[in-house]
């Protein structure tokens, strides 16, 4: 054996590999279960009109394009506007359907709010936190116009928190975009962008 080399436990070798292989094989392995929980709970929606595996999956996502598609023709778009209105105006329909339409406006809409990727000042004059500046009107809280509205991810979680600041604890950021700065919020920080942007480029 080579003295110069420490002799390392076989159970702390092994051990190491069994961790590598965790962490290359983790990440699939969700990914996987997750797009297949998609497919399955999708599939199984029209599963007992149609058994056919797949079949479901497939005319429910082209209904859901169709359903894009139709919106964008100006009458058909008048037509879902006007049962848009209605569902509005509908007693205990209105707070769910208006925050779920909302909620994904938000995020992939015509109203996008989560592209103004911001660092608040929030728990400390040193803390920064990374977040998405979601309204500049607080005069409606009467708050006066020196207050903003930020909404902070939290870490591997769907969740979040809405905070309201001063415009000077909030920084615009420009260096990196909306969609990095969502994906190292939510990672906690450990995802490399600059190795993502080497991969892309």
């Amino acid at each position: 054996m080579d003295p110069k080399r420490p002799f390392r436990n076989p159970v702390k070798r092994v051990a190491g590999y069994f961790i590598q292989g965790l962490v290359i094989l983790a990440p699939i392995a969700i990914t996987g279960y997750a797009l297949y929980w998609l497919f399955e709970n999708v599939d199984s929606i029209l599963r007992p009109y149609l058994n056919v595996p797949g079949l479901g999956f497939l005319l429910i996502i082209s209904g859901v394009i169709l359903v894009g598609w139709v919106s964008s023709n100006f009458l058909m778009g008048g037509v879902l506007q006007l049962f848009d209105q209605w569902l509005e105006r509908t007693p205990g329909v209105k707070l769910i359907y208006t925050s779920t339409r909302d909620f994904f406006e938000a995020f992939a809409g015509n109203k996008r709010k989560f592209n103004r990727a911001v660092l608040a000042n929030v728990f400390g004059p040193d803390v920064w936190i990374v977040g998405f500046l979601t309204d500049e009107e607080m005069e409606k809280f009467e708050l006066g116009s020196d207050k903003v509205a930020v909404y902070v991810p939290q870490g591997y979680n769907f969740a979040g928190q809405l905070y309201i600041l001063p415009r000077e604890k909030v920084r615009k950021i420009d260096k990196i975009s909306s969609g990095e700065a969502m994906k190292y919020a939510v990672t906690g920080g450990v995802v490399d962008l600059d190795a993502e942007r080497s991969s892309h480029s």
